[in-house]
């Protein structure tokens, strides 16, 4: 009979692994400690429910109000800026007129150029601001659709 090889000493299993159990300690494996999973008590309670932003703005609570009162005061602000170029735009011009006289004695197309500018001028830079406004405003109310859907 040859002599059975000396084996050395097994090395200790690396952490985080589990050592394998030989096989004659099979009917042992009950005693083996299994994994168990922890959860807090708390995980069943209930949670308070989100309400989404719209409907804080339809039911007017007060935080639907704090945010349609942010629209309204950034379309304010929006409208008496407009305004205010459309009239000092529109009352620059009799000023201009007065401060530089020589603009009064230009003709154009048979037309004194005051009355030029005051019939066919005004018009578009109206148009232009109306437009402008529209655009601005729009983009305004996209700003604050994405602010109420990111709550």
């Amino acid at each position: 009979m040859s002599p059975e090889p000396e084996q050395g000493p097994k090395p200790p299993p690396r952490p985080g692994r589990r050592a394998s159990l030989p096989r004659s300690d099979a009917s042992r494996r009950s005693d083996v400690p299994r994994r168990v999973t922890v959860t807090s008590p708390r995980t069943a309670a209930a949670r308070r429910p989100r309400y989404p932003a719209t409907r804080e703005i339809d039911e007017q609570t007060r935080l639907g109000e704090v945010y349609m009162h942010s629209l309204l005061r950034t379309q304010f602000r929006l409208a008496l800026f407009v305004c205010t170029a459309l009239a000092c735009v529109i009352g620059g011009l009799p000023l201009l007129f007065l401060l530089i006289p020589e603009l009064r004695e230009v003709h154009l197309l048979g037309v004194p150029l005051p009355w030029a500018v005051l019939a066919g001028l005004i018009y578009p830079a109206f148009v232009i601001g109306a437009w402008l406004y529209v655009r601005q405003a729009e983009r305004n109310e996209r700003h604050f659709a994405e602010l109420v859907d990111r709550r």
